[in-house]
């Protein structure tokens, strides 16, 4: 079992950038964020194993993951923000390979609120 605690989450008027970090109890191969705004389902935002970054197409050129495996912490770095952006982010990991989903993700954070004013 790896705990996840996220942490960064805040209100940014649009434009601006916030930093999310997400530090697991323990070492895991995948690491990623998610997002779900309210009344929306859960969506992939970024995740990395490895030195592989993903990334979803609408964030792509705003949104940068990293990773500290030294810390196993996690980096979100979110620029150029904007009103839809807005929602719930949850950091996620796992010790699976394959493709990038929320199915195929083990362990889920708390969540951390990014709200976006335009």
């Amino acid at each position: 079992q790896v705990e996840l605690e996220e942490s960064g989450g805040g209100l940014v008027q649009a434009g601006g950038s916030l930093r999310l970090s997400c530090a697991a109890s323990g070492r895991t191969f995948r690491m990623g964020w998610f997002r779900q705004a309210p009344g929306q389902e859960r969506e992939f935002v970024a995740a990395i194993d490895g030195s592989t970054t993903y990334y979803a197409d609408s964030v792509k050129g705003r949104f940068t993951i990293s990773r500290d495996n030294a810390k196993s912490t996690v980096y979100l770095q979110m620029n150029s923000l904007k009103p839809e952006d807005t929602a719930v982010y949850y950091c996620a990991a796992t010790w699976r390979s394959g493709a990038v989903t929320a199915h195929g993700m083990d362990w889920w954070g708390k969540g951390t609120l990014v709200t976006v004013s335009s």
